[in-house]
């Protein structure tokens, strides 16, 4: 098999996009941040890279709330609207209906099937990046997005995004049935 070797690069397929929300000098904002992913399950907790000098950092230094949305496929011209933008020059507080949940400072997108209101736990300086974990305080998903009262990610139609194309895109067929697959496999015992 023929590789091409194309030195460091953090690749991993697919990432989430989501919108990070925070409220910055007393306005919500969001930025669209494909480096997210679940840090812990108890307590619950995310994690999202976040360059030292976006406007949304200063938000959620500042007032130790933020959110993590997650759009479906259909919101991608908001999305990277949300990405291509930055708070300090484009008011993106009425790019989309907000609601407020629990915390204040974690201003959510109405139209998003899936928000994780969060409390900062921990910052790391990782260089070019921010590493932000924040503990997930509460969860809302539209109700028709539920499957057997649990997020279907076929429902939500996330969308997800290729660090090495540059293209986005949307999840595709199922597989197999996790935990359970691979126990077809010899010796499939524990």
């Amino acid at each position: 098999m023929n590789k091409s070797r194309l030195g460091p690069e953090a690749l991993l397929f697919p990432t989430p996009a989501v919108l990070v929300g925070t409220m910055v000098d007393g306005c919500a904002n969001f930025m669209t941040a494909a480096w997210c992913g679940i840090a812990s399950s108890k307590p619950p907790a995310i994690s999202v890279a976040i360059r030292g000098e976006r406007h949304t950092l200063k938000g959620i230094l500042s007032h130790r709330e933020f959110s993590i949305n997650v759009p479906s496929a259909n919101m991608v011209e908001q999305v990277d609207f949300c990405g291509i933008y930055s708070g300090r020059k484009v008011d993106k507080s009425t790019t989309f209906d907000l609601f407020i949940g629990d915390l204040k400072h974690a201003p959510l997108v109405a139209s998003c099937p899936v928000n994780l209101e969060c409390r900062l736990r921990h910052t790391l300086d990782l260089g070019a990046h921010t590493l932000v974990v924040g503990e997930v305080i509460q969860t809302h998903v539209n109700e028709s997005c539920l499957t057997d009262g649990q997020a279907d990610a076929v429902k939500v139609d996330p969308l997800v995004y290729s660090p090495g194309t540059g293209n986005y895109h949307r999840l595709g067929d199922i597989v197999g049935k996790a935990f359970s697959i691979g126990k077809k496999k010899e010796g499939g015992q524990k």
